[in-house]
């Protein structure tokens, strides 16, 4: 490219957005990302379909078995066909991300939305406490809520992370709707009548969602890693749950005998969703 023409990308700051887009395709969307997306969450969803062993039967005569012809993927210390977790814990693991990220995002809604509404004093106090949530570390709070809480489950799990994974949402929601609670149409539906939750439904939301959708694939993600580094330190699923974080839960054992397959597959499942995942929150975030 020649130094005029990148001069013009420079000042051109619709080219310069092309340009990020570019990464994935001509076109910008990540076909790639999605079409793999795709493929694991159908694998995911058709699993009776896709597997032929059942998924927590317990093989001890072909325990730590080598990927073969017999198992695709190897068996696990306990004697359970990798191949058959995969798609199964991948069925858990999705589930936490997107419910957690449903739970967040309702809350992020509803008090970014109440806190930009409300006076300046309210408005203060309710973001100074988001400030004091976001500094401390996501980690901590998950681990002493799930304490809380007691025997980790797919639902107390995706609760836990909902309930931690607000407030950066919650920010920009409250960023958005400054800008447009002062527009016609919601003074107009101010002044008909209309309350707190008809404005929020009918004039808010559509017009933020989509500044958040970014943060919301990238809660998504953030809660599939969190379940894997709670399940990996112990505390999280316990192994009889399979989920790729249950998986990664014997990634000691599997060190202790050589036995990498359990580690590398399930991790290289997790890595590759992880990157797609990420792939197509930031084309989200460049349009």
């Amino acid at each position: 490219m020649k130094i005029h023409e990148i001069g013009k990308r420079i000042k051109n700051n619709k080219e310069i957005k092309y340009d990020k887009r570019t990464i994935y395709n001509k076109n910008g969307f990540p076909v790639v990302s999605v079409a793999v997306l795709a493929l694991i969450i159908s694998g995911c969803l058709f699993a009776d379909l896709v597997t032929t062993r059942e998924p927590g039967y317990m093989d001890l005569a072909n325990y730590t078995k080598a990927p073969g012809t017999e198992f695709l993927f190897g068996t696990d210390t306990m004697g359970r066909d990798i191949f058959s977790c995969i798609w199964y814990g991948g069925r858990v693991s999705i589930s936490i991300g997107i419910i957690s990220t449903i739970i967040s995002t309702v809350i992020a809604v509803i008090y970014g939305s109440l806190s930009a509404m409300a006076g300046d004093i309210a408005d203060t106090c309710m973001m100074r406490f988001v400030e004091i949530l976001l500094s401390i570390p996501t980690l901590l709070l998950v681990v002493f809520l799930q304490a809380v809480m007691g025997d980790a489950t797919v639902a107390s799990i995706s609760v836990v992370i909902g309930l931690t994974s607000w407030c950066s949402i919650a920010k920009i929601v409250r960023t958005e709707v400054k800008k447009l609670k002062n527009s016609e149409y919601v003074i107009a539906a101010k002044c008909m009548g209309g309350g707190f939750g008809y404005i929020l439904r009918r004039h808010l939301v559509p017009n933020f969602i989509p500044s958040i959708m970014f943060m919301v694939v990238m809660n998504v993600r953030a809660a599939i890693v969190a379940e894997s580094t709670l399940s990996f330190m112990g505390i999280g699923l316990p192994v009889e749950v399979i989920s790729w974080g249950s998986m990664l839960s014997l990634a000691q054992n599997a060190l202790m005998t050589d036995a990498w397959w359990i580690i590398i597959i399930p991790g290289a499942f997790l890595v590759t969703f992880l990157m797609c995942l990420t792939n197509v929150g930031h084309w989200i975030q460049s349009r």
